[in-house]
């Protein structure tokens, strides 16, 4: 079964309803995918979406995406690891977060669904980039 990583950028596209990402999201809907975001990465959209719509609209996107398919991967002593690792090889070309959602990939085998340039430049994993 194929399996996806999303990043902020990815699930802001979601919310609203790029048509880019929408077959991405059909699939772990309908159960042919799995998805995933790890909790890093949740908290990165909570904030950009906190400071550019208010705390409310944040509020009702997080429980949207903890009540989706779309599960949320809790960091644990791997995946903090391999995010650590992540940051050393990258140092200052990708942030903490991205280096998180590329562990995660990692781990999940997944393909990895991003608007970050810098991220659809790594070779560890298959990436699926959506420029904005």
């Amino acid at each position: 079964m194929k399996s996806y990583v999303v990043d902020a950028g990815a699930l802001f596209l979601h919310f609203i309803d790029d048509e880019r990402v929408k077959p991405y999201f059909d699939d772990v809907a309908r159960g042919r995918a799995q998805g995933f975001i790890c909790d890093v990465n949740l908290a990165e959209y909570y904030y950009k979406i906190c400071e550019k719509l208010g705390k409310e609209i944040a509020d009702v996107r997080y429980h949207q995406v903890r009540g989706s398919d779309v599960g949320s991967v809790a960091t644990d002593e791997e995946l903090t690891r391999k995010a650590g690792e992540k940051k050393c090889k990258y140092r200052g070309k990708l942030s903490l977060a991205d280096c998180f959602s590329l562990a995660l990939s990692e781990l999940k085998k997944a393909i990895l669904l991003t608007t970050d340039g810098k991220l659809a430049k790594v070779k560890e994993v298959r990436v699926k980039y959506f420029p904005v």
